[in-house]
């Protein structure tokens, strides 16, 4: 099979994906799979992750501590007529 590689299940049925492999599909740490069987087979399908492409909508990392205060801090300014 072309562009197949051969990788062992290790201890808790983890898999390692090839170097290879993630550097041609762009895979990084944290990067969420879906898996799932079709007709026998083991796929993996990329899943977007909304916190990564809510840092790409708009422009910085998302911190959902950071946004909680600020959405806390609005909430109290709107509701006190400030």
């Amino acid at each position: 099979m072309r562009g197949a590689e051969v990788v062992r299940v290790g201890r808790r049925y983890t898999v390692v994906v090839p170097k290879r492999l993630r550097e041609k599909l762009g895979l990084k740490e944290g990067d969420l799979l879906r898996i799932r069987i079709e007709n026998g087979k083991l796929i993996l399908e990329r899943v977007a992750d909304p916190f990564r492409v809510l840092e790409a909508v708009i422009g910085e990392p998302y911190s959902e501590e950071k946004e909680e205060k600020k959405a806390e801090r609005w909430l109290l300014d709107a509701t006190s007529g400030h």
